[in-house]
């Protein structure tokens, strides 16, 4: 079934505003994974051209959120609970890590920057935008890698964070009768790592995907991680 798309500014015509409202439809759910992105419809829709909007398709193809199939169209990705689980069991490893080497950055001039990541997730999670609450989120754990310093642990990051932000798309709303929950999980993450508690980390980690490790097992089979 094809989707009401509307625009989620003042209308544009331009490539980056037909991005950014297909984008918030696929973050949001309304396009979901697997889902198609007819051409013909989104350009009713919206009113505009295939110019843009076919523009708009391969700068999301580029992120990793869509994917074009020839003859048949473009397609939002899918990513199963299994990969995410596989993910999140390597992550429970190395993100510690990241956050010790990281920390001496956090504890001095990046540490406003780690605060304010977790007040952009409060304040979206209040107003239920969920394409910035996924934002926030992975800008938080994407903090960890980028101070880091350590280009091997940067690569893994960027080799996970789109398959996060679709998994993410699908798990944000689970948080809708509790949204103060996830902000508690990342004020708990943001207090260990200024500590320097690597430990600590770890534990507060496990709890943030306590199904991640399934995967290592080979019992995850098809269950999601509680989130990423």
């Amino acid at each position: 079934m094809d989707h009401k798309f509307e625009w989620q500014e003042q209308r544009t015509t331009t490539p980056d505003g037909v991005y950014r409202t297909l984008r918030a439809a696929i973050l949001d759910g309304t396009v979901p994974p697997g889902g198609q992105l007819r051409e013909a419809h989104i350009a009713a829709d919206l009113g505009i051209s295939r110019s843009p909007l076919r523009e708009a398709l391969t700068k999301l193809e580029e992120e990793g959120l869509v994917v074009k199939i020839p003859y048949r169209g473009a397609f939002v990705v899918e990513v199963s609970a299994l990969e995410v689980a596989e993910i999140d069991s390597v992550r429970l490893r190395v993100e510690p890590y990241a956050a010790e080497l990281s920390a001496e950055a956090l504890r001095g001039p990046e540490r406003p920057q780690l605060l304010q990541t977790v007040e952009d997730l409060r304040r979206a999670m209040e107003k239920d935008d969920i394409p910035a609450s996924i934002d926030a989120h992975l800008r938080f754990h994407r903090l960890f890698y980028e101070l880091s310093g350590h280009g091997v642990l940067q690569s893994l990051w960027n080799g996970w964070e789109t398959k996060l932000r679709l998994h993410l798309s699908v798990d944000h709303r689970t948080y809708s009768d509790d949204p103060h929950q996830l902000v508690v999980e990342h004020e708990r993450l943001a207090a260990v790592a200024l500590e320097g508690d690597t430990d600590a980390f770890r534990q507060e980690l496990a709890a943030h995907f306590p199904m991640g490790l399934g995967a290592q097992t080979g019992d995850a089979g098809e269950r999601a991680p509680r989130h990423a």
